[in-house]
């Protein structure tokens, strides 16, 4: 697992780059504020019910949540499942509205 910043992720976004980014909060969480990208819990993610994202495990898979706890314990998950190329994504999304409001990502 590695770990970017927010401004590292907006700067990729910025540049165009494609990015698979998924949101490992609770879904009450979700509908507070969200990216708009894919929401998967750390739950369903520990519970090995990851079907949306099997395809992605050889690619840069971006993790966020609220402030960067969830988001590494999932990418530790997922690295545990077989992907390999997991990004927490510091700060989450707290630091996200710090910097950019609520701009979605997608």
């Amino acid at each position: 697992m590695r770990n970017i910043t927010v401004e590292e992720l907006k700067a990729k976004l910025d540049a165009g780059e494609k990015l698979h980014v998924i949101d490992v909060r609770e879904p009450s969480e979700y509908e507070e504020a969200n990216l708009g990208v894919p929401l998967i819990p750390l739950g369903k993610i520990q519970a090995m019910q990851i079907d949306e994202i099997e395809n992605l495990k050889d690619e840069e898979l971006f993790i966020h949540c609220r402030s960067g706890k969830r988001s590494a314990t999932a990418a530790m998950f997922l690295e545990t499942m077989g992907f390999k190329n997991t990004v927490n994504v510091e700060g989450g999304i707290l630091a996200w509205q710090e910097k950019f409001g609520n701009e979605k990502i997608m």
